[in-house]
Formats: C-alpha cells, sequence, structure tokens
C-alpha cells in the first residue's frame, strides 16, 4: 500500500548575488542570483484525501491578519498545479508550520511550495521526473525552482531565476538574519528599481568564483537595496548600522552583509563556523534577530504513514 502522509523541512533561502540585468519587453527583469539554503526552515506535512483539499498554517511566523485566501497560498497552488500536470492527487490536506518570516525576502512562501512538489512527488506511485518538477516549479515563482531541488543547497540562476546551475556546497557558516518590522512586495520592488531610473547591473558570473566564502564576498551585492532603503528608511538606515567599520572588521574578507531577496531581511554571513560577538550591534528597536546557518545538505522527504 502506498504511503498516504510525507513530512518536510522546508528550507528557507537567502540571496548571497542579486543582479537586476535588462527588462524584457514584457515587463519582466532578467536578474543574476547565487542562492544559499539556510536552516531556518518551515515544516510542511502533505497527506493525500480522496477529494477534499484543505490547507492549515500556524505557528511562531503566522502574521495576525494570517495569510489571506488558502487558494492564493503558493503551497496549495504548488498542489493544485501539481495535480493538474499529474493527475494525482484527487485531493489534498497541507499542514504548515512556519518558522519563516512572511514578506522578508527568505523565500518561505516558495519553501513550502517547493516542499509540496517534492512531497507529492515521493508520494506518488508514478512520480514525474526532476525536469517536468522543475517545469511545474517554474510556473510558480521565481524562487520556487531552486527551493525543489532535492540535491543543491548553493545554485546560481539567471533569466527569471528559473534557469538553474547547481554548485558544490560551501562549509557551514554562521548566519544572523535581521528582519525589521517591515515587508516589501517584490513586485513593487522592481517597480521602484524602474521608477529610480537605476541602470541595469553587469553581469559577474564569468568573474566570479564560488568555490569559497571569500570568493562569495568579493562579489556579494543586491541591486534593490539602494531604492528599498530610499522607500523604506528603516532599511537603509538598519544596514548603513550593520556595515559599520567595527562589524566589518570582525568579519574579515569572507563576512558580508546584505539584503536578502527584495527585502526587509538583512543577512550577516560570517562565512565561518561561528559568527562574530554580536556586541558590534547596538540594540535594535523593531527588529528581530533570528540565528541560524547555512546548509550542507537539503532536508529529504520523510514519508509518515
Amino acid at each position: 500500500m502506498n504511503a498516504q502522509e510525507a513530512r518536510v523541512e522546508a528550507q528557507a533561502k537567502i540571496n548571497l548575488l542579486l543582479r537586476i540585468l535588462e527588462r524584457e519587453d514584457s515587463g519582466y527583469h532578467q536578474i543574476e542570483t547565487l542562492f544559499c539554503r539556510i536552516g531556518l526552515a518551515d515544516t510542511v506535512t502533505v497527506r493525500v484525501t480522496p477529494r477534499d483539499h484543505s490547507l492549515l498554517c500556524h505557528g511562531e511566523r503566522v502574521p495576525a491578519a494570517g495569510l489571506g485566501p488558502p487558494e492564493k497560498n503558493l503551497a496549495w497552488r504548488a498542489a493544485a498545479a501539481y495535480a493538474e500536470a499529474t493527475g494525482f492527487p484527487t485531493g489534498f490536506q497541507i499542514t504548515i508550520e512556519k518558522r519563516i518570516p512572511v514578506g522578508a525576502g527568505l523565500g518561505g512562501g516558495s519553501a513550502d511550495a517547493g516542499a509540496v512538489l517534492r512531497a507529492l512527488n515521493a508520494l506518488n506511485a508514478r512520480p514525474v521526473p526532476p525536469a517536468t518538477l522543475q517545469q511545474i516549479a517554474s510556473s510558480l515563482g521565481a524562487d520556487v525552482p531552486f527551493l525543489t531541488l532535492d540535491d543543491a543547497t548553493l545554485a546560481l540562476a539567471w533569466g527569471r531565476g528559473d534557469r538553474l546551475a547547481a554548485l558544490p556546497g560551501l562549509p557551514a557558516s554562521a548566519v544572523w538574519l535581521l528582519v525589521p518590522d517591515a515587508t516589501v512586495n517584490t513586485a513593487e520592488a522592481y517597480r521602484w528599481f524602474d521608477e529610480a531610473g537605476r541602470p541595469s547591473g553587469e553581469s559577474v558570473i564569468p568573474r566570479a568564483r564560488f568555490g569559497s566564502w571569500e570568493g562569495v564576498a568579493s562579489v556579494a551585492a543586491n541591486d534593490f537595496e539602494p531604492v528599498v532603503g530610499e522607500r523604506i528608511p528603516r532599511i537603509g538606515r538598519l544596514l548603513a548600522t550593520l556595515r559599520s567599520d567595527e562589524l566589518m572588521e570582525l568579519l574579515g574578507p569572507s563576512g558580508s552583509i546584505l539584503m536578502s531577496g527584495s527585502g526587509s531581511t538583512i543577512a550577516v554571513v560570517s562565512g565561518q563556523p561561528r559568527a562574530p560577538h554580536m556586541s558590534a550591534i547596538p540594540p535594535l528597536a523593531g527588529v528581530t534577530v533570528i540565528e541560524t546557518e547555512t546548509a550542507t545538505f537539503v532536508e529529504p522527504v520523510v514519508l509518515t504513514h
């Protein structure tokens, strides 16, 4: 008898590099980014049902106002897209324990969607090949393809974020996530970028070296930072505070400080197994600090029933 339930620790991501390149005639921007999975994760449980569909989200990171209609949630949309592409399942029950902050540039919704796709494929008696799973993931958003991979903690992405090249993983690095009490809508961040008339960035892939934390730190940058920092000044002030001479000296050449995705989270990546002493950062009102580390493996799908 086939398993009916699976659980996945849906790991969040940070962007160690994010360049905004040319804008297509369609309005979409070409990007170039370096994705990295981290230890912070939601717990996603998927159960196959005869016909009903449901989604329950709970946990410390669910906003007081909730997450909106279930049918608009990326996890629900992932299950629906998988069912449409494969005919399986006829019904599903999804439960998510939220630990990844919402609207913070950490890919929480995309991680949940990727976990659902991986779980359903593990439960399917006729699983689809990885290329097909990636096609389904690509229809859901730019971060979902990377967070659907089951064998990569580090990857370059380009185009609209759906063209991926997995890279060898790096040793675990301590990471501090500083999450201000502000959210950023990615579509609005792109609009701010266009309205600011900022020039498109230049590709760094031909000259970059991603085989060490020092190499990553040498190209770490996020083209969203200036416009998001201007529109949401507390994020700009937070970046300026973190990039003090004292903290940068503590981090050394292997460390980097940059916003993840379109924000609002600022990631302090030490490039070492331990983070520097964070007393270099003064107390910051309205900022949640989460200590984690970069992932050295992708959490597996666990069949529970």
